[in-house]
């Protein structure tokens, strides 16, 4: 049995005929949201110098358009674009997913978290253990300012991360301050490894 979904590319609107047969139910397998011509614009990132922190894709002309189209313009359908190659990364993985968290007031500007949002279009379970506790944002920074920056993290009331191996998820790696911020506080908590996973990497 074949079933034909016709829809348009997420990115350029061109028209997309995709056919979904029982194993891609089955397998829970995410149909196409971006045609071939967009997907290929994406330049995977090499990985093999970082055991600690990996990113699925550079930071090119490509994905800057995507990135201030999901993150600036608050376009949340943007969030399905890598569900299939964040979910092929993360679905095995065996330590906590912990989001990157916003500043409550960000989010509510914002009106959704685009790291929460990439997680749920990919079927990925996560759980929050943090607290962002300044509105500051590292965009604009030097690296020398980023790297002076005071925690920016706090652990919610009652999170108990002693020995627990944990995978903090970003949106973008830029110098890694955030996610530094994140894995000293969590390992100064008691965690046993703090890892990451970022969509991105600048």
């Amino acid at each position: 049995m074949k079933r034909y979904e016709v829809m348009h590319c997420l990115l350029c609107n061109g028209l997309l005929n995709g056919i979904i047969n029982w194993k891609e139910l089955l397998y829970n397998r995410f149909p196409n949201t971006i045609c071939p011509q967009c997907e290929d614009k994406f330049e995977p990132y090499n990985n093999e110098e970082e055991a600690e922190v990996f990113s699925l894709y550079q930071y090119n002309e490509a994905m800057q358009d995507y990135f201030h189209r999901y993150k600036f313009m608050h376009d949340v359908l943007l969030a399905k674009v890598f569900r299939k190659q964040i979910f092929e990364h993360l679905h095995h993985r065996k330590e906590k997913i912990v989001p990157i968290p916003m500043h409550p007031k960000k989010l509510k500007e914002r009106t959704f978290s685009h790291v929460d949002e990439l997680l749920k279009q990919a079927n990925i379970p996560y759980v929050h253990y943090l607290e962002k506790i300044t509105m500051e944002t590292q965009g604009g920074k030097t690296r020398e300012e980023r790297l002076k920056t005071p925690q920016i993290f706090r652990l919610k009331e009652n999170v108990q991360v002693a020995n627990e191996e944990i995978l903090l998820v970003d949106d973008i790696y830029t110098t890694g301050t955030t996610i530094r911020h994140a894995q000293r506080l969590l390992m100064d908590a008691g965690a046993k490894s703090v890892k990451a996973f970022t969509l991105i990497r600048v």
